[in-house]
């Protein structure tokens, strides 16, 4: 990237005699709004096109609730291997619930015994036999089966991210509440 912007700069000619001035190149306009920006952002290459980001915003549940599923698909939670990796001393980084392994999103929200057990009512309920992911986007995205119709979909995803929120309030009630 520093000789590729070395070249870039090498190349640019210097006109004493025009007015240096910021052009937006994301707008034929030349001029920055929120929208284009964002327009530049959705169609970018490099970010990935994840429906189920798209469905979760769609979705039938309370913001504190989107949010916190938001976060959890972007591993962004502060678990205590993120804590711990992020320089935080910790008596332990052992999941909160299970106390078996590194408490760490995948972990917590898939893998922990008592993560599975409520995957497993919830699959029971819902009245499908399932086999569970082992990645978050993945499992998420299983609840927008395809034979649903969008409403029903936008309520499933709805569930999904109620549960997330329910293991994390109860992870929460673990730690603090002993």
């Amino acid at each position: 990237m520093v000789i590729e912007l070395g070249r870039h700069i090498s190349s640019a000619t210097v006109l004493k005699e025009e007015k240096d001035d910021k052009v937006w190149r994301g707008d034929e306009s030349g001029c920055y709004t929120v929208n284009s920006g964002y327009e530049c952002l959705a169609k970018d290459e490099w970010a990935p096109q994840i429906d189920a980001f798209k469905y979760l915003w769609k979705s039938k549940a309370f913001p504190k609730v989107l949010i916190t599923a938001w976060r959890v698909l972007l591993g962004r939670m502060p678990t205590r291997e993120c804590l711990s990796r992020r320089g935080m001393v910790l008596n332990t980084t052992m999941c909160a619930l299970c106390q078996t392994k590194e408490e760490s999103c995948q972990h917590l929200f898939l893998e922990c015994k008592y993560a599975l057990c409520v995957w497993s009512l919830c699959f029971q309920w819902i009245g499908i036999l399932f086999v569970q992911h082992k990645d978050l986007i993945p499992h998420s995205e299983s609840f927008h089966p395809s034979q649903s119709s969008n409403k029903k979909n936008l309520v499933w995803k709805g569930v999904w991210a109620a549960i997330v929120r329910c293991l994390w309030d109860h992870r929460n009630s673990v730690v603090f509440n002993q």
